[in-house]
């Protein structure tokens, strides 16, 4: 019972009206198809794109040589352990980058070391979430990231 002057009021959920474009940045095919099956289950339709280093990352989001940005993602879900430039390195380009800055970025990793975790949040990490080993745990996980960051959450404008 609220107290007394006040009213409860069940507010409807909060969600997005439209797809967001989602970048996974995975060098583990095993991992990009728990993902992908994770995701499935979203209310819309989200547009993922998977590229598998760390460079392709960056090419993706920053254009190629002096072409421009043309491909800015809602949300980014991050390895750190990956070939040619670690997710530490991009995270930190990234939060370099005045267009790239206020993307939401979680970090999606098999390291749970302390190091990782401190230096993920000193770059401004929005999240730092550790891949159980189990596929269904896994996919269970990619459920509640879709649903806090694409139900919950309000992300930044483009």
């Amino acid at each position: 019972v609220p107290p007394q002057g006040t009213r409860s009021v069940k507010s409807p959920p909060m969600t997005t009206s439209t797809a967001i474009d989602i970048l996974l940045v995975e060098d583990s095919p095993g991992d990009v198809e728990l993902v992908q099956h994770g995701l499935r289950s979203s209310k819309l339709a989200n547009r993922l794109h998977v590229v598998t280093d760390g460079v392709e990352a960056m090419e993706y989001m920053e254009g190629i040589g002096d072409q421009p940005i043309t491909h800015r993602p809602d949300l980014v879900l991050l390895d750190i352990n990956l070939p040619r430039m670690s997710g530490h390195e991009v995270l930190h380009r990234m939060r370099q980058s005045e267009t790239l800055r206020s993307v939401p970025v979680i970090i999606l990793t098999t390291s749970g070391h302390d190091d990782d975790v401190k230096n993920a949040y000193k770059d401004l990490a929005n999240a730092y979430v550790q891949k159980p080993l189990d596929a269904a745990s896994f996919i269970n996980v990619v459920k509640s990231i879709d649903e806090f960051w694409l139900t919950i959450v309000r992300l930044p404008p483009r």
